[in-house]
C-alpha cells in the first residue's frame, strides 16, 4: 500500500560520491483510511469512539505524508 516505506542506506556510496539513502518505497496508491480500517485494531476504534478516530486517523495520515516526503528529500 506505501504507507510503511522501504529504503536503504549504504554508507559506502557517500564515498563514491553518491546519495547514501537510497527510498524503493513507490508512493502510496490506495486511500489511506481504507487500508487501515483492514486492521481490527483501527475498525474497533472507530466503532468505540468515531469522532476521536476521525481525528487520529487524519493526523496519522498527515504524518504518512509527511515522513514520505521526508524520504523523497532525502533521496534526492
Amino acid at each position: 500500500a506505501g504507507y510503511w516505506q522501504m529504503y536503504r542506506y549504504n554508507p559506502d556510496l557517500a564515498a563514491e560520491g553518491k546519495n547514501p539513502f537510497i527510498l524503493d518505497s513507490k508512493p502510496a496508491t490506495g486511500d489511506y483510511k481504507s487500508f487501515i480500517m483492514g486492521e481490527v485494531r483501527y475498525s474497533s476504534l472507530a466503532k468505540l469512539f468515531p469522532e476521536t478516530a476521525e481525528k487520529l486517523f487524519a493526523k496519522a495520515e498527515e504524518e504518512a505524508k509527511e515522513k514520505r516526503a521526508y524520504y523523497e528529500k532525502l533521496a534526492e
